[in-house]
C-alpha cells in the first residue's frame, strides 16, 4: 500500500514517559512541525486553525530521525470517541441485516477515550471473564480540527483536521446483557465495545489536504498474516461528511473528538472466528498507514 506523505505522531525516546509530537514519514519519525514543540497533539488540534497555513508549506526533513522514538498513541486523549455501527453494505450483508428502502442517520455508540484508546504496538487485552469473544473491525477514523454544532453536511469536512486508522475491538458475548433488569435493557455497549483497550488507533493523524478523497481508500485487516478484511470505504452506506453531520446534530463536535465511520465485511462473529492471546492484528488503510497490535491475555 502507498505511505502517506507524513502524518502527525506522539512519541516516546527509550523508557522515559515524557511525550512528544513528531512525524511519521517514510517509516521513521522526524521533529514535528513549527509551533508543535512542547505541546501534546490534543493541544496542537486545540490551535489547528491557526497552524494548519504552516503545516500545509512545512515539508519534513527525512534526515532528521529520531533514532530512539517509540510511538505512542496518538491522541492522548479524545474528549469523545463516537463510532458509527453498520455502516458498510458488505457488513450489513454478511451480519444478515436487511439494508433500509431509505438511508436515516447512522447508529452512533461511544467508547470511553482515557480506557479504550491504545496505540501502535499496544496490547490488546483480552477480557478476564470465560467465555469472551473477542472480534477485529478495522476502521477509518476521523479527527476533529475545528468545533461545530448542528453542521450541513456540505460543510462537515471543513471541521475534519485528519485520519486515522483504527480497530473498534469488540466482545460478541456482550453485545445483549446476561441478566438484563428489563426488556428495554437488553443491549449492553459498554461491555460489547467498551473495554478496557478496546480502540487502538494510530498509527497517526494524516492531514486532510493530504487525503483528497477519503471515499475511495482502501482498508485491509489481518490475523497472524491471514487477510480477514479487504475492501474500500467507497462501501460505506452514509459517506464520511454526512456521518460527521449526523454526530453534530447529537453534542458539539470538538478539536481532538474521533469518529469511527465503520467497518467493511470481514469480521470474525459470521463464521465463529474470534481473537486468542498471541494473535497478531493489522489494519491497513491505503494512505493513512499501519496499526499493528498484539493480542493478550488479561
Amino acid at each position: 500500500m502507498k505511505r502517506p506523505e507524513w502524518s502527525l505522531v506522539q512519541y516516546r525516546v527509550d523508557d522515559s514517559e515524557k511525550l512528544s509530537v513528531g512525524v511519521s514519514v517514510g517509516g521513521s519519525v522526524v521533529p514535528g512541525p513549527p509551533g508543535t514543540e512542547g505541546l501534546s497533539l490534543m493541544e496542537v488540534l486545540g490551535r489547528w486553525d491557526s497552524l494548519v497555513p504552516l503545516l500545509r508549506e512545512w515539508v519534513p526533513a527525512a534526515s532528521d530521525v529520531i533514532a530512539e522514538a517509540r510511538l505512542a498513541p496518538p491522541l492522548t486523549y479524545p474528549g469523545k470517541v463516537l463510532c458509527a455501527g453498520a455502516n458498510y453494505w458488505d457488513h450489513c450483508a454478511e451480519m444478515g441485516v436487511e439494508p433500509p428502502d431509505e438511508l436515516g442517520d447512522p447508529f452512533f455508540f461511544l467508547k470511553p477515550p482515557t480506557t479504550t484508546v491504545t496505540g501502535p504496538g499496544d496490547p490488546v487485552p483480552l477480557p478476564s471473564y470465560q467465555g469472551a469473544r473477542v472480534d477485529w473491525e478495522a476502521e477509518l477514523a476521523v479527527v476533529i480540527g475545528r468545533t461545530g454544532r448542528d453542521l450541513p453536511a456540505e460543510q462537515a469536512l471543513d471541521h475534519v483536521a485528519g485520519y486515522l486508522a483504527a480497530n473498534d475491538i469488540s466482545a460478541r458475548d456482550r453485545l445483549t446483557a446476561p441478566k438484563p433488569v428489563g426488556k428495554p435493557f437488553t443491549y449492553d455497549w459498554v461491555g460489547h465495545k467498551g473495554q478496557d483497550g478496546f480502540c487502538p488507533l494510530g498509527p497517526g493523524i494524516v492531514p486532510a489536504w493530504l487525503i483528497p478523497d477519503p471515499q475511495n481508500l482502501r482498508i485491509r485487516l489481518s490475523v497472524n498474516g491471514v487477510v480477514k478484511q479487504d475492501s474500500s470505504t467507497a462501501q460505506m452506506m452514509v459517506p464520511i461528511h454526512e456521518v460527521v453531520a449526523a454526530a453534530s446534530r447529537l453534542t458539539r463536535l470538538e478539536p481532538g473528538d474521533v469518529i469511527l465511520t465503520g467497518t467493511p465485511a470481514g469480521v470474525g462473529a459470521p463464521r465463529g472466528e474470534f481473537l486468542t492471546a498471541g494473535d497478531e492484528v493489522v489494519v491497513e488503510i491505503e494512505r493513512i498507514g499501519r496499526l499493528e497490535n498484539p493480542v493478550v491475555a488479561s
